[in-house]
């Protein structure tokens, strides 16, 4: 299969799962629109919005010749990082459930760790390629880990984790570098939870979920009430009882509950084999390409989709504590779908100037 087949089916893919999220952001949201806005459709008319945002700047992106993003790389990632310090200001980012990690500008709201995943994978895409940088390899991943941490956003620390060593593993360096900072990271993360209420109560509410029902565990009961109505089959498309605001957050991270109660454990796997299906074809793309940047920052895009909806997957699980991480492609949210369809846009992108040059 050549490139221009498997970017066709990489982008029917992502479309179809853009749709399918509209669909279950209805369904989910449906009873919450209708209390909040006294209309069932404006939940999901926003997300219709952002979703044809975020499909023009797909195809916009995907025409795009790679040069002139490592052009902007360096620029993005360092605006990336002045927001991510810009968050943490008083009276920029009011608390959301204990966490700052959102900036308004009008009725706009924007999350700009969203940005920081795109613009780490441009930067490191072509300073990986230098020789010798562990120490400052290691510097920079503190400093980003650090800042995100510090909204708190642990989720969101996982999948940049995951993209900058992945890029690491696959730019050729030492197999050594990545279990001490496998180590350095596991033993940092264990301390930040000790020494932060909020992160050590969503670690004993994981470990204990029956410790406070009406209170710190009420949403991992509520999530495991959804899967244990789900059973197999499910209850039916539009017959969870989950989604008339007993979960929190049911059209964003929990999404995937309020579909695992509707249609069991044979629709999630079909979800799920839609998933593997979409970042294999992905990674197959990437195989085929023969620039070193190129091909790094199409390790990054897919290191971030994959790591996002292991990390969101997970959580709902119980496998690992609720991360705040939303569902590629489907969790109702401007900022992480149009980014993740820009990144989607920027991966097709790749290879083009190789095409060219052989149909010349």
């Amino acid at each position: 299969m050549n490139q221009t087949r498997i970017k066709r089916s990489i982008f029917l893919f992502v479309l179809f799962f853009v749709v399918l999220g509209l669909l279950i952001v209805y369904d989910v949201g449906a009873a919450q629109s209708l209390s909040l806005f006294n209309n069932k459709f404006s939940v999901v008319s926003q997300q219709c919005i952002r979703a044809i945002v975020g499909i023009v700047a797909l195809l916009v992106a995907s025409k795009i010749p790679s040069k002139v993003w490592r052009t902007i790389g360096p620029f993005l990632f360092g605006l990336s990082l002045v927001l991510l310090c810009i968050v943490l200001l008083p009276h920029v980012s009011p608390p959301i459930l204990g966490a700052k990690r959102w900036i308004g500008v009008g009725s706009l709201v924007f999350q700009p760790s969203e940005l920081a995943k795109l613009g780490l994978i441009f930067y490191l895409s072509v300073w990986l390629q230098k020789p010798k940088l562990f120490r400052s390899f290691a510097l920079l991943l503190t400093i980003v880990f650090g800042l995100v941490m510090l909204e708190p956003d642990l989720g969101s620390g996982l999948v940049l984790s995951a993209i900058a060593l992945s890029m690491y593993f696959v730019a050729g360096k030492p197999l050594k570098h990545l279990v001490w900072l496998f180590g350095a990271g596991a033993v940092g993360i264990i301390l930040l939870i000790l020494v932060s209420p909020y992160r050590f109560n969503r670690l004993t509410t994981f470990l204990n979920p029956d410790s406070d029902p009406q209170g710190k565990s009420y949403h991992i009961r509520q999530i495991t009430i959804a899967l244990g109505n789900g059973g197999v089959f499910g209850q039916g498309i539009g017959k969870s009882r989950q989604k008339y605001q007993y979960i929190p957050e049911a059209t964003t991270d929990s999404i995937f509950a309020i579909v695992a109660e509707e249609i069991g454990f044979i629709g999630c796997g079909m979800i799920i084999i839609g998933y593997i299906t979409l970042y294999t074809q992905m990674n197959r793309f990437a195989v085929l390409l023969t620039d070193p940047t190129e091909a790094l920052i199409a390790t990054g895009i897919i290191a971030w989709l994959v790591s996002q909806t292991l990390v969101n997957l997970a959580s709902i699980v119980a496998l690992i504590p609720l991360t705040g991480v939303p569902l590629p492609f489907i969790s109702y949210g401007g900022s992480a779908l149009i980014t993740t369809l820009l990144a989607v846009g920027i991966l097709l992108s790749l290879g083009k100037e190789k095409e060219i040059g052989r149909k010349r």
